[in-house]
């Protein structure tokens, strides 16, 4: 498994709409082909970050079959709106669990 982590900086006062969006996009996730998980994390000291860590089965299950499907186009249709900058996309491997 690899986790997608990605960077997001939302505009001013877009907090609770970007919280919904996210929410309303939890189905294309799921029924994305190898997503196995998937959760959004708020900062703590940037009122504007969040991360978006999702779960993928394989690399080229998100950036192949999800990037390519009408699925990710409707992900960036419901975000896009909030996003004040485009999000920073890394792809980890885990190689130690403490606990």
């Amino acid at each position: 498994m690899i986790f997608e982590i990605a960077t997001i900086r939302i505009k001013p006062d877009t907090q609770s709409a970007f919280e919904q969006a996210v929410a309303a996009a939890v189905p294309l996730f799921k029924r994305a082909q190898g997503c196995l998980s998937m959760r959004l994390e708020h900062s703590i000291e940037q009122v504007d970050g969040y991360h978006l860590v999702v779960g993928w089965e394989t690399l080229d299950d998100h950036v192949v079959h999800f990037r390519g499907s009408e699925d990710f186009q409707e992900w960036r249709r419901l975000v896009g709106p909030c996003l004040l900058t485009p999000p920073e996309v890394e792809h980890m491997n885990t190689v130690l669990t403490g606990f």
